[in-house]
């Protein structure tokens, strides 16, 4: 008798439902990095090329401090392979620290500098603050303004086949006198340069790389720098009146 009268009465669920409302909603606690992989860690390895070794040694601490620290990543750089190598910590708040952590050694061995390549951990603010004593802070705090960066490479051949001297003047007209002409590119379109022989990195948002790119496009394919000048102060305008 008991059990007939237990399955005729209405649960608790069927009588909110009947009233008009609904059970509350699961609150469930976010899933840390190690138990989105059933406790195994992930890698990332960033290749160190010949020439940025010395640099990387130079600036070891200043990498090592946000990726450790504040992102909860493992790094140590393999002298044998010559790579930094990544890995995920059972404390790591965010499985996406990893790629950003990959990202920012990568743009490090791009050419930029660690002040600029920084700004993809998208750190907070007091934080940068601190960590750019002794470094370019207004650069890096203005690229931090920025919600998504990126860094986009591309060569010269990729615009126009130059070889011999034509290379050479393509280069010398992208940098201009003392390295005027980038950095009028580079404060115009709140980007960061780095010409690499015939290979250019850009680290910025998604729309200033493409301003930066086609005015460094022009001037490949031969644009005098007073008419690409005029083209960024019209541009720079309007990103003032966006921002």
């Amino acid at each position: 008798m008991a059990a007939a009268s237990t399955e005729g009465a209405p649960t608790a669920a069927a009588a909110m439902e009947t009233e008009g409302r609904l059970p509350p909603r699961p609150q469930f606690e976010a899933l840390k990095a190690h138990e989105m992989t059933d406790g195994k860690p992930q890698f990332r390895k960033v290749v160190v090329p010949s020439h940025r070794f010395s640099p990387l040694k130079k600036n070891w601490m200043e990498i090592y401090t946000p990726v450790y620290e504040h992102m909860k990543i493992d790094i140590r750089m393999n002298l044998k392979a010559r790579k930094v190598e990544l890995k995920t910590q059972k404390d790591t708040p965010d499985v996406s620290n990893l790629q950003k952590c990959a990202d920012f050694v990568h743009a490090f061995m791009l050419g930029f500098d660690v002040a600029d390549a920084v700004a993809l951990l998208r750190l907070d603010d007091l934080y940068v603050d601190a960590f750019m004593l002794g470094f370019d802070v207004a650069d890096a705090v203005a690229l931090l303004r920025l919600d998504d960066l990126y860094v986009d490479s591309f060569e010269i051949k990729d615009v126009k086949t130059l070889r011999g001297e034509h290379l050479s003047r393509a280069i010398g007209r992208l940098s201009g006198k003392g390295g005027k002409t980038k950095f009028a590119i580079e404060n115009s379109t709140r980007t960061r340069i780095v010409i690499a022989d015939s290979k250019i990195h850009i680290l910025g948002s998604f729309l200033n790389i493409k301003v930066a790119r086609d005015s460094l496009c022009s001037l490949i394919l031969g644009s005098p720098a007073g008419k690409v000048y005029s083209k960024l102060r019209a541009v720079s305008a309007r990103l003032a009146e966006k921002y």
